[in-house]
């Protein structure tokens, strides 16, 4: 990561622009969710459960409405992320909910560095491995802040999905599976919001899922089981088609949309 900072550092600019834009977005839905509708998807949900008085680290956690979801429902929960605007709305929100989650602003990489206490849970979801340029120091912070027994629970989009470059409206394969290189996207509009003028500029990286399986293991996790789903909680790819159940399909569903993985540490 230090040798990389020019990476982050765009990526959080284009981050602080995105929380304004996606407090205000119908996808995000903030005044629904303010009066009480949770932000939590059924994978997540069903996973991790009843989380009453465990404790949970939300990693790349946005403005806070998953963390602040888990915090309703009786965790105590400590989010980080790299964007000083997604961790400061974070902070107003739970003030104004009376919620009791704490927020980190800093690089999920360098976690361990500001967050020493340990957790039964460690959770993350929907678009954040690519933001990474390598799983291995993301996988062994993960052990470092798990107590013994504890759980890591993700769930993101599949990474057949990001072999496609969507921003001319369309999927193009263009990268590879898994992929070292870094790909740089620039782009106007978000995915909460695409009318939105502003430009997105973002590095990124693909992984795929032996990546993501084996830095759990080289950093001590036993996987407990590993899911691929043809739905997705959320409509963010091109001409998606939705289901009575409200989840998303592709018109010609050829791979997975969504990947589950849940590991222990032992």
């Amino acid at each position: 990561m230090k040798d990389k900072p020019n990476y982050f550092e765009v990526n959080r600019a284009t981050w602080n622009k995105k929380v304004a834009i996606h407090a205000q977005s119908d996808m995000y839905n903030l005044e629904a969710f303010k009066k009480g509708e949770t932000s939590l998807m059924p994978y997540e949900l069903k996973a991790l459960g009843d989380v009453k008085g465990k404790s949970l680290l939300h990693l790349q956690c946005h403005f806070g409405q998953d963390t602040l979801s888990w915090s309703r429902m009786g965790a105590k929960c400590v989010g980080v992320d790299l964007s000083d605007e997604g961790v400061k709305l974070a902070q107003q929100l739970n003030k104004e909910l009376q919620l009791d989650a704490e927020f980190v602003c800093c690089n999920v990489l360098d976690t361990s560095e500001h967050i020493k206490e340990t957790f039964d849970i460690v959770f993350t979801s929907y678009g954040t491995i690519g933001w990474l340029p390598d799983l291995k120091p993301w996988a062994k912070m993960i052990a470092e802040r798990l107590k013994v027994g504890g759980m890591f629970y993700i769930v993101e989009f599949h990474p057949i999905a990001w072999m496609f470059d969507y921003t001319n409206g369309k999927a193009e394969m263009k990268y590879h599976y898994s992929q070292d290189e870094v790909i740089y996207e620039e782009y106007e509009g978000t995915y909460a919001n695409q009318t939105s003028k502003m430009v997105s500029k973002e590095y990124g990286w693909n992984h795929g899922l032996s990546d993501v399986v084996n830095a759990l293991i080289e950093a001590g996790l036993q996987i407990d089981y590993l899911n691929e789903y043809d739905e997705s909680p959320y409509d963010v790819f091109p001409d998606l088609i939705r289901t009575e159940a409200g989840m998303y399909t592709m018109k010609n569903q050829l791979f997975p949309m969504i990947f589950e993985l849940k590991a222990i540490k032992l």
